[in-house]
């Protein structure tokens, strides 16, 4: 027999804000789908927090229950007839129109808030840091040893071309860079062109134009530099660097008002949404040398989820989990988008498939059957991924 040593103080930490996440995200979600319908006078059934089996009804008001359930991991709402157009309250018997905009609601909300919960991160203070990003090696015949300098030297001379070591990168794209989180940064979100970069070199200010690749080779990264804050270091015995101290070890507080903050929110989304977009890319092609995640895992469930949460506690504090809390609702919004039977995105596809077909619609008992199925493959990937994130964590 095989005992695991488990430290419950860390499941508590890790668990119990993910599962107040879930289900603050969840019930925000569903809360979209509730308003719409109710404005629309579709009967509302049930209001639920947590998933079956119910544990307590806490109020009935008109035609609606408000319930908890024993499940903690999200909600749900109830809606009379949604596939069933018999009753004329039914969400089936809507037109084509309201029940999209039915169905889209909860999409949308969480669309809605993870703009919120990122303006709410751009105005809490916050250190920055200052450290600098230097270049420490350039790989011969990559993007960066190619880069096309342009400017002046300090004395007048021509800039050597190609990134060169000891050069500071100041500008990405117009993204100011004041560390090796913000180069990265925005260098992935700007995958598969050729980036204007400003840099310092000798104290002249230039401009280099880098390409930044979708397949690098193994240990190069997308420019095929190595990246660094300076610092000063001792030397021991071998040659070998010893007791480096940063150059500059310097941060900043900043915070945003939130006319500034909100602004900034949709940028950052918008952002979020490339990079997702850049790393799905890179992991269907394989070329994992561009990718932001090496050595992590391409999927993670509830469980990968709920130790990234606890990791991010034990070592950031509470603050970093504002805007955990709000790519998690983004990524909610995108997955229940997705055209897939069970979800928002499948329901809505159903609809559309009945606008092409002229208003004929597929028969009920077809469309639940095709939404138990979807519901059945993605009990079964949930599972399957938990199995891997649970195996990877006790390995």
């Amino acid at each position: 027999m095989i005992f695991l040593a488990v430290d419950p103080v860390a499941i508590l930490q890790a668990a119990v804000p993910f599962l107040g996440m879930l289900v603050v995200l969840v019930v925000i979600h569903e809360f979209g789908h509730f308003l719409a319908a109710k404005a629309f006078g579709i009967k509302v059934l049930e209001f639920g927090i947590g998933f079956p089996p119910r544990a307590w009804t806490f109020l009935r008001k008109g035609e609606t229950e408000y319930t908890l359930n024993w499940l903690p991991i999200g909600g749900f709402v109830r809606l009379l007839g949604e596939e069933d157009p018999t009753d004329p309250r039914s969400l089936a018997a809507q037109a084509a129109w309201k029940r999209l905009v039915v169905m889209s609601a909860g999409v949308l909300m969480n669309f809605a808030l993870a703009v919120i919960l990122l303006a709410v991160g751009f105005m809490v203070p916050r250190e920055r840091a200052l450290t600098m990003a230097q270049i420490i090696e350039v790989a011969p015949g990559s993007p960066a040893a190619e880069a096309r300098i342009e400017g002046v030297m300090r004395d007048g001379s021509v800039p050597k071309q190609g990134l060169q070591p000891g050069d500071f990168v100041l500008e990405v794209e117009g993204k100011e860079v004041r560390n090796t989180s913000e180069l990265v940064y925005a260098n992935r979100l700007n995958l598969g062109k050729t980036q204007k970069w400003v840099i310092n070199r000798g104290g002249a200010t230039l401009t280099a134009y880098v390409y930044a690749r979708w397949d690098p080779p193994p240990g190069q990264g997308p420019t095929g530099i190595r990246i660094g804050a300076p610092s000063t270091c001792s030397a021991d015995a071998d040659g070998n660097p010893t007791n480096c101290q940063l150059l500059y070890p310097y941060t900043e507080k900043v915070w945003d008002w939130p006319w500034v903050a909100f602004p900034k929110a949709l940028v950052s989304l918008r952002e979020t949404f490339q990079l997702t977009v850049n790393e799905v890319r890179v992991m269907i092609s394989g070329t994992s040398g561009a990718s932001m995640s090496s050595g992590q895992p391409a999927f993670t469930g509830p469980v990968g989820i709920a130790e990234t949460t606890g990791a991010i506690i034990d070592e950031q504090g509470w603050r970093p989990l504002i805007e955990l809390a709000a790519l998690l609702s983004l990524n909610l919004a995108i997955f229940n988008a997705l055209p897939i039977p069970m979800l928002d995105g499948g329901r809505m596809l159903f609809v559309f498939i009945e606008l092409l077909r002229g208003g004929r619609r597929i028969s009920p008992e077809k469309e639940a059957l095709v939404h138990f199925m979807g519901f059945a493959l993605l009990l079964f990937g949930v599972l399957v991924v938990t199995y891997f994130d649970i195996a990877r964590i006790v390995s």
